[in-house]
């Protein structure tokens, strides 16, 4: 493959900028390149239904929240992804009340709500869980601002609660507060609608609330894992990709990685070159995920499928979420020589993979079994491509325009 491949913008900072728009009691957003996700439309159709009028043309949304008429999403739609629980704290927040269902989304491992609810009922709300939903309700006067020191740092969790501060009475300070660039995305977000929130991207977010918030116009920054997605696959079956809009400095940790396996990087302002490793054959590895700014759990599919051909031994180990291997037996059938122990995947490098019959088990693993049939030999039928949809934008079509040989067959 070679050529240019634009980065659409970060699903995960659309996602809770989306669910922030609730927060405004008048005017109107409008949020900019805005990527065509199924997980996108959910969240959609999720704050639509709570009375918003939302309206997208393009890469653009538009969504005015000034009378919403509840503060309970339908079930369903939360059931089908995780991210859409966000909507707790700006309903929260701005009406006192919420009714949000336990969320749904990829099977990688257990994600409770129990560190969004410990921030919630730190600012004085009572939570109740039965029939499958958390009520929320905040006390008399509204919510008041806490200190609030998360065990883990939670991107979620760091999401609502920071969206739920912004109208609470005082400050709230968040410790071990998560650092992706998408929560800082969701401050910047935040604070175009008045609120006054500082220090997002450290471990420590300070929120003063403020009387009310107002809709604001903002540009989404570019998704780096789809960029990391892009940058592997030029990485071993490349010949010069250019991946255009994304941002070094948010998949700093990919590109040690990479050019630790022998891969050539060069960035500039407006994107990212990747040239491929001798042999298109990454070095072994050893890679281990974490919070941000560490090597993210997210793009760790992707690098497995990368090194079933690489030269030598690598080893990954995921940290984040204990179910996130289930690509592996996925790969085996396509011949590669990976054994899991514990929570660490022993991935030999073979000289070729065969083309095989593989079934996406979540939104990362099917970007993982593209980027190996990629580099198999033979044809590779990926099913399960819903998946897919949930987090990359035309992903076909993208591969298309640098010369891969691949093409989508509907049901």
């Amino acid at each position: 493959m070679k050529g240019r491949v634009r980065v659409s913008g970060a699903k995960n900072a659309v996602l809770p900028i989306l669910a922030a728009s609730l927060l405004a009691s008048r005017g109107t957003s409008h949020i900019e390149d805005v990527p065509a996700l199924l997980d996108v439309q959910i969240m959609m159709d999720t704050v639509a239904a709570l009375g918003a009028v939302v309206e997208r043309h393009g890469a653009t949304v538009r969504v005015n929240a000034e009378r919403l008429h509840s503060v309970e999403p339908p079930a369903e739609l939360v059931r089908r992804m995780r991210a859409s629980f966000v909507v707790a704290g700006p309903l929260l927040s701005r009406f006192g009340e919420a009714t949000v269902a336990l969320p749904g989304g990829c099977n990688i491992g257990p994600r409770p709500v129990d560190l969004h609810i410990k921030g919630f009922e730190a600012m004085g709300a009572t939570a109740v869980i039965e029939n499958g939903a958390v009520r929320l309700q905040a006390p008399p006067g509204g919510l008041r601002g806490a200190r609030i020191y998360l065990d883990i740092p939670s991107v979620g969790a760091t999401q609502n609660i920071m969206m739920a501060a912004c109208l609470a009475k005082g400050l709230t300070v968040i410790e071990n507060a998560a650092k992706e660039p998408e929560n800082v995305d969701l401050a910047n977000y935040l604070n175009k609608m008045g609120a006054r929130v500082r220090g997002a991207g450290t471990d420590t977010i300070r929120v003063e609330g403020v009387e009310e918030l107002h809709g604001a116009a903002h540009n989404v920054i570019p998704d780096r894992i789809e960029a990391g997605t892009y940058l592997i696959a030029g990485a071993v079956v490349g010949d010069g990709v250019y991946v255009e809009n994304a941002v070094s400095q948010h998949v700093m940790s990919l590109i040690a990685k990479l050019e630790e396996a022998g891969v050539h990087i060069e960035d500039d302002v407006a994107g990212i070159r990747v040239w491929p490793a001798e042999q298109r054959r990454l070095r072994a590895l050893d890679v281990k995920t974490n919070f941000y700014p560490a090597y993210p759990t997210d793009l760790q599919a992707q690098i497995v499928a990368g090194l079933t051909h690489s030269l030598g031994t690598s080893t990954v180990t995921e940290t984040v979420f204990e179910n996130r291997f289930m690509h592996v037996a996925e790969l085996q059938r396509m011949g590669a020589e990976i054994h899991i122990e514990g929570r660490t995947a022993i991935i030999e490098g073979v000289e070729q993979l065969s083309g095989a019959q593989v079934t996406a088990t979540d939104l990362r693993a099917g970007a993982a079994l593209v980027i190996a049939g990629l580099m198999a030999d033979g044809v590779t039928e990926v099913l399960g491509v819903h998946h897919i949809d949930r987090g990359y934008d035309n992903l076909v079509g993208k591969l298309q325009a640098l010369g891969a040989d691949i093409r989508r067959v509907e049901d």
